[in-house]
C-alpha cells in the first residue's frame, strides 16, 4: 500500500476506526490517542497491508492489538509497581461513561445510551466481537480474522452477548415501568 492508498483509507475507514476507537477507550483522549496510533502504525506497515483486499478490517485489528497491548501493559506495571488493578480500569471506564455529566443530561432517557453503558459494562470477550459486528459492521468471518479467533467461537460470543444484553435491558425496563 502506497501512501496515496493510505490517505485514502483514512479518509474512507478513519470515522469508524475512530469509533471503534472510542467504543473501546477509557476516555475520549485514550481514544485519540489510539486512533493515532493505530495510523502511526498502519504507516509503518503500509507495505503488508493489501489495499485490494479489506482495510477497514486490518486498521481495526491494528487498533484492537494497540489496545490489548496497552491493557497488558497496564497490568504488568500494577504487578511491578502496584497501580490501579484491571477491575479497577474497567470500573473507571464504565464510571467515566455513566456519570459524565454532561452526557447524562443531554442522553438521559435514551435507549442507546443505556445500551452503551450495558455493552461497556460487558466482559471484553462479549464487548469487542459486538462492538467489531454492530458499530464497525464486520462480517463474523472478519471479526474472527481481527481477533485471531475461530469463526464459530465469534458466532458463540456475539450469541451470548446478545442474551447477556438482552438479561440486562429486561431488568432495566420491567423496574421502569
Amino acid at each position: 500500500m502506497n501512501k496515496e492508498q493510505l490517505n485514502e483509507c483514512i479518509m474512507l475507514y478513519g470515522k469508524d476506526v475512530f469509533s471503534f476507537c472510542r467504543q473501546i477507550a477509557v476516555s475520549h483522549e485514550e481514544a485519540e490517542d489510539l486512533y493515532q496510533d493505530t495510523f502511526l502504525k498502519a504507516m509503518e506497515l503500509s507495505e503488508k497491508i493489501k489495499y485490494e483486499e479489506n482495510p477497514k478490517s486490518y486498521l481495526i485489528s491494528i487498533a484492537l492489538r494497540l489496545w490489548k497491548n496497552k491493557k497488558r501493559k497496564f497490568a504488568w506495571r500494577d504487578r511491578i509497581a502496584g497501580t490501579d488493578t484491571i477491575d479497577e480500569f474497567t470500573e473507571k471506564r464504565t464510571l467515566y461513561l455513566v456519570e459524565n455529566p454532561v452526557e447524562e443530561e443531554v442522553l438521559k432517557g435514551d435507549l442507546n445510551e443505556r445500551v452503551r453503558r450495558e455493552v461497556s459494562a460487558m466482559e471484553e470477550k462479549y464487548r469487542i466481537p459486538l462492538i467489531l459486528f454492530y458499530s464497525s459492521e464486520l462480517s463474523q468471518a472478519e471479526i474472527a480474522e481481527v481477533m485471531g479467533i475461530p469463526t464459530g467461537t465469534v458466532k458463540s460470543r456475539l450469541h451470548k452477548a446478545k442474551e447477556l444484553l438482552r438479561e440486562r435491558l429486561e431488568v432495566y425496563y420491567y423496574c421502569e415501568a
